[in-house]
């Protein structure tokens, strides 16, 4: 994809890493990001609303979509970022928010993204840093569908205080 403004080659990369709230202010902090979405990814309804996928009825996972100047980050970055930023080891659950809508996983868009994680995930899981088995997946991205426009970079609009706000903020 190419930014026809700036005349960049640009990336798509798509992360499901619980509340994405909260994974989209993570990662709109990443020099080299220019645009994220929260939306929904993964399930068999289309086009669905923000409750039909609280309601678990439509296999959606909430998910932020991320743009991205390669030439700026490389997504084997923005990968070890999604690791800091959620806890890989955990099944459906980041901080209070539980169920399949907040599952982690990573959507790849090319053969290229799904070496890549499958890779990092590997080397994440033998260094030992992670004590417990993760259960980050890795599945192709299929239709995005963009949540409701106040899902949209709550936490600038909003504040903190509604979910579980990632790791790499907390510091």
């Amino acid at each position: 994809m190419t930014d026809v403004e700036g005349g960049r080659d640009l990336e798509r990369a798509t992360f499901g890493g619980g509340c994405f709230w909260g994974v989209e202010a993570g990662f709109r902090r990443v020099k080299g990001v220019v645009a994220t979405a929260a939306g929904f990814m993964g399930g068999h309804v289309p086009d669905p609303a923000y409750m039909q996928v609280c309601e678990e009825d439509t296999g959606h996972t909430e998910v932020v979509q991320v743009i991205f100047d390669p030439s700026v980050v490389s997504y084997e970055q923005l990968l070890m970022i999604f690791f800091d930023i959620h806890d890989p080891t955990t099944l459906e659950k980041q901080g209070p928010d539980v169920g399949r809508q907040f599952r982690f996983v990573i959507f790849y868009h090319s053969p290229e993204q799904k070496a890549a994680a499958e890779e990092a995930l590997a080397r994440l899981q033998n260094t030992g840093r992670i004590k417990n088995r993760i259960t980050t997946a890795v599945e192709p991205a299929s239709e995005f569908y963009m949540a409701e426009e106040y899902h949209q970079q709550f936490f600038e609009k909003c504040g903190r205080n509604y979910c579980a706000a990632p790791r790499s903020m907390d510091e």
